[in-house]
């Protein structure tokens, strides 16, 4: 069987398409490097395939030129990326960000019958990608922030899952002291404790409604388990008002300040 190449038109479209996957991972791995850059990139990339499919080498050349080679150089000009980890990253999502984009353009290409829609389409496919990726990098965020925490009175203990929460700068007006907030449904179920503890008392804190007063108390100690486990003694708790996650896959707000206690 005999193709006939058009090595311009096979130019203009892999530096199209990337152009569209350099300016994605520009942005998700947050870069920063400008427009003119990253174009360069691209057509060095491109100029690299195109060298890959005319000339006359080995498959086994061309196969190493055409996956290996020509993202590498991409990578290095378009992003300019030094350190070996980044690059590393960089490459594997390239790799992942075509597959992606590739598929879904394989999907729709027979219900588009001009290249300026094929394009548009490769675009919205990049979109869509970084946009899936932002929501599982917050998932993963998310995830790595939640830590088991057991709570000691002078009765028992309670295990129970916090949030650690970098916006959850609430501390003691009087003795300055991180306050860490729980569910009010977990401070009833607190080994021991009283609907009125001994030492509770109100602090003001501010909130989406606006001012607000929270009630907050002490217990024995607290355990943070980690890698290595944190033990804060009398840690400062406050009662929330609300439910504090609608999923209840955490049932108190870690002031990350108390890291530091």
């Amino acid at each position: 069987m005999y193709y006939e190449l058009y090595i311009d038109v096979f130019f203009l479209e892999n530096f199209l398409m990337d152009s569209i996957l350099l300016f994605l991972i520009n942005r998700i791995l947050k870069c920063g490097q400008p427009a003119g850059r990253i174009l360069a990139g691209a057509a060095a990339g491109s100029l690299l395939t195109c060298a890959a499919i005319a000339l006359p080498i080995p498959g086994m050349v061309r196969m190493i030129l055409y996956h290996t080679a020509a993202g590498s150089v991409m990578l290095a000009a378009g992003l300019n990326i030094r350190r070996k980890a980044l690059f590393v990253k960089a490459f594997i999502l390239l790799y992942v960000c075509a597959v992606f984009v590739g598929g879904l353009l394989v999907v729709f290409r027979p219900y588009m019958r001009c290249a300026g829609l094929f394009y548009a389409a490769a675009v919205s496919a990049a979109y869509i990608f970084r946009k899936l990726w932002n929501v599982l990098s917050c998932l993963q965020a998310r995830s790595t922030h939640l830590l088991p925490v057991s709570l000691y009175t002078e009765t028992g203990m309670l295990e129970i899952t916090a949030l650690l929460d970098t916006g959850n700068c609430l501390r003691d007006f009087v003795t300055g002291d991180p306050v860490s907030v729980l569910d009010e449904e977990v401070f009833m179920r607190l080994p021991g404790m009283p609907e009125m503890p001994d030492g509770m008392r109100l602090i003001p804190y501010q909130c989406t409604g606006g001012k607000s007063v929270m009630r907050v108390f002490r217990i024995r100690r607290m355990c943070i388990h980690m890698e290595e486990d944190k033990w804060i003694e009398h840690p400062l708790l406050g009662i929330g008002e609300e439910v504090l996650s609608g999923d209840g896959s955490f049932k108190m707000l870690l002031n990350p300040a108390v890291m530091n206690a």
